[in-house]
């Protein structure tokens, strides 16, 4: 009898975890990331899936925090560390690990984070207009009251996709000069009282509150340098899950992963694979040659779930590699 699915933390419910199980396929003995541990939901469901060891880190230190809970349930084969997806190269290297069998990767904001009005991450209830992960550094009130209209119209355009930017920064601008915009509900009405209502019944300000998130947290860099990062540390046949919800990182994981599996396509200033120059011989297969989507079922349970992409890559093992991969053989002594 396999062990029951392990109930996630009250508020958390981890979007597509059945499919990102099955995508990462935990086995006994192997070491994982967890590279968004964010509520734990998919840390405790791949520790109950195999007697593995799980590395789950995170930049929000509330996050952590949180996860002793899990750390007490799973002693000695979790390991919480603090610190950005997208550095864990050195996280790994400051742990003494040099492959992993898997990493999963959440992007975006969590749950904890948008439904707590302290955080300043949703204009659903009022709140301190701050918007980081980390808790520090520049918020989100500092570039709204601080950026230039055109570089505030430019974020607004590139990060959010809102086709009203340019009207948007203008009144942003107009009302700062009366007084600092710092709350969440100002800045939505701001943004409201200059925007028709969108056809597709999304708040009017869901988009550019989207494009602050994503530039205070620099969320795309850290798409970037994770991706590359996890594609490094995977051992022959380790497995890299991705669910996204924003279409710009979903492209940027698209694009990563295609490359990776010899299918590149055009350039991208966010794709780290086209950066480098011409991508090498394959040694990575698709897993998911079209992203996954959530079932009926769990976008009526969980509406947040509606936006999520899965994608999945697996190192291929040395054996299976192409020839021109494999080393020369050696003449005998």
């Amino acid at each position: 009898m396999s062990a029951p699915e392990p109930a996630p933390l009250q508020g958390h419910v981890p979007v597509m975890l059945a499919e990102v199980l099955a995508s990462l396929a935990p086995r006994d003995g192997a070491t994982y990331a967890d590279g968004t541990f964010g509520g734990g939901g998919y840390a405790a469901a791949i520790l109950a899936a195999a007697a593995c060891t799980l590395y789950a880190i995170d930049r929000d230190p509330e996050a952590i925090a949180r996860g002793a809970a899990l750390a007490a349930r799973f002693p000695d084969r979790i390991h919480l560390l603090e610190g950005r997806f997208g550095d864990l190269l050195g996280l790994m290297q400051r742990a003494g690990i040099a492959r992993l069998d898997g990493v999963v990767l959440d992007l975006g904001v969590s749950s904890f984070q948008l439904d707590e009005a302290a955080r300043g991450f949703s204009f659903r209830a009022d709140g301190p207009l701050d918007m980081r992960m980390e808790k520090a550094g520049k918020s989100a009130s500092d570039l709204v009251n601080t950026l230039p209209e055109s570089e505030l119209a430019d974020m607004l355009f590139s990060l959010g996709e809102e086709r009203h930017a340019r009207r948007i920064a203008r009144a942003i601008v107009a009302a700062r000069r009366e007084a600092a915009i710092t709350t969440t509900f100002r800045l939505a009405e701001i943004i409201r009282a200059v925007t028709p209502r969108d056809p597709s019944g999304i708040d009017r300000a869901t988009r550019s509150f989207q494009a602050l998130r994503i530039a205070v947290n620099d969320e795309l860099g850290e798409v970037e340098r994770g991706l590359d990062a996890a594609a490094q540390l995977l051992a022959p046949g380790g497995r890299l899950v991705v669910v996204a919800f924003h279409s710009l990182e979903d492209r940027i994981v698209k694009r990563f992963m295609a490359a990776r599996a010899g299918r590149a396509g055009g350039a991208s200033r966010h794709d780290p694979g086209a950066l480098a120059g011409p991508a090498a011989p394959a040694d990575y297969r698709l897993l998911t040659p079209r992203a996954l989507r959530p079932g009926d079922a769990e976008t009526t349970a969980n509406p947040r779930a509606r936006s999520a992409r899965l994608r999945a890559l697996e190192r291929l093992p040395a054996h299976r590699l192409p020839p021109e991969r494999l080393p020369p053989e050696r003449d005998a002594a």
